[in-house]
């Protein structure tokens, strides 16, 4: 039996809108085009095969669904962090 892997990438922004919308998707070829897109540009990229699983069943500007808000939070979060920013908004306690 043979497996095939195939590697997908997503993309989120989030910005000004009320929940995360996907703004990219691919596999293979495309995928590593995002990748390398997102990498000149800068951007923090996470591994999660599974949520971009999920994620790439959507559809290019539609809104994460409800059930990934909490995922993608942490992956957010992850990026907030890394880039030592703040969602704006925020007050630490």
């Amino acid at each position: 039996m043979t497996y095939k892997f195939i590697r997908r990438a997503i993309a989120l922004e989030y910005g000004d809108n009320p929940a995360p919308i996907l703004s990219a998707k691919g596999e293979d070829e495309l995928a590593e085009a995002i990748i390398a897109e997102a990498k000149k540009r800068g951007v923090h990229i996470a591994e999660d095969p599974q949520l971009a699983a999920l994620l790439s069943q959507l559809e290019i500007k539609e809104e994460i669904p409800e059930n990934l808000y909490v995922a993608v939070a942490v992956v957010l979060s992850w990026a907030y962090w890394l880039k030592g920013m703040e969602p704006e908004g925020y007050k630490p306690k």
